[in-house]
């Protein structure tokens, strides 16, 4: 197999992921009013850990050109938790933010929980 030039890998590397910091985050009006758990953050960030360690490992499996099907398995692996944590993180926003919303009269909450879930698949 032919290695790749230089403009192959550049423009490999700008179809990664992107990570957003704070520094680069899109100003966003949205904020929990209910704060989440120091331990439910934990879990989370954990998770989160968890799965950048997991996309880093099939960084390192395509710089040393693994084999397809244990690719293909990590891959699986990193959906599948990515998947889980979506369901975390949506069954958190319902018990809490679309709970509130409801409380204070706002029923036009309940069409962006039902997109969200769609979103989520």
């Amino acid at each position: 197999m032919q290695e790749p030039n230089k403009l192959q890998k550049e423009s490999y590397s700008n179809t990664m992921l992107s990570i957003t910091t704070p520094e680069t985050a899109p100003s966003c009006p949205h904020h929990k009013h209910t704060p989440r758990t120091p331990e439910a953050a934990h879990q989370l960030q954990n998770r989160l850990n968890r799965m950048i360690g997991q996309l880093n490992g099939i960084k390192k499996m395509l710089d040393d050109n693994r084999y397809c099907g244990d690719i293909l398995t990590q891959i699986a692996a990193v959906e599948s938790a990515l998947q889980s944590f979506g369901y975390i993180v949506l069954q958190d926003h319902l018990e809490t933010c679309v709970v509130e919303e409801i409380q204070n009269g706002n029923t036009e909450i309940l069409e962006e929980a039902i997109d969200l879930i769609k979103k989520l698949k």
